[in-house]
């Protein structure tokens, strides 16, 4: 990536609060895609744009989105392998407080996009999201998580298979709820 020229703390932060009301909504989609959370993709969201904040010298002046939107996935990446090692059962969920509904949620939770890629693992989710919702292609994906080309088949292919069966997602069921 190259470097950009220095520029002046107000004109920095005028630059970045530019992409923020171009890019923060995109990125969050794409993290609540990945997440099946709002709370968490809120959280996620803002990591992402906290670091890219940090990095704002350092990205290209041409697409800072796609540095971003990477950040945004190694992060979602990082959490979930954290938490594939700390997470814990609990007998009760906690109590969830009414914030009022989110028009994005709302769209999605209709399609039952969003119930049938909770059923995913996170990996297998975050390769659909990369795959379908980006449209990156398989080698770009691997890149995007970090990881094999073949990862990114292996677990896209389990992927479709589940959402292929899923009842929800069906042409079926499209139409019975028309």
């Amino acid at each position: 990536m190259g470097m950009r020229s220095p520029v002046e703390p107000a004109g920095r932060d005028a630059e970045f609060a530019a992409f923020m009301a171009g890019g923060a909504r995109r990125l969050y989609r794409v993290a609540y895609l990945l997440t099946g959370d709002a709370g968490e993709a809120e959280e996620l969201t803002q990591h992402a744009l906290v670091r890219t904040y940090a990095a704002w010298d350092r990205i290209d002046g041409g697409e800072p989105y796609g540095y971003a939107r990477r950040i945004l996935v190694n992060l979602h990446s990082d959490w979930w392998r954290r938490l594939r090692r700390r997470e814990r059962p609990v007998p009760e969920l906690p109590e969830r407080t009414a914030t009022g509904p989110d028009p994005a949620d709302a769209a999605v939770e209709r399609t039952g996009v969003a119930r049938a890629l909770r059923q995913l693992t996170r990996r297998e989710r975050a390769v659909i999201v990369c795959r379908y919702y980006l449209d990156l292609t398989e080698q770009q994906t691997a890149d995007e998580l970090g990881v094999a080309l073949g990862t990114v088949k292996s677990a896209g292919a389990r992927a479709l298979r589940k959402l292929r069966v899923d009842p929800e997602l069906s042409p079926l069921a499209r139409q019975g709820a028309k």
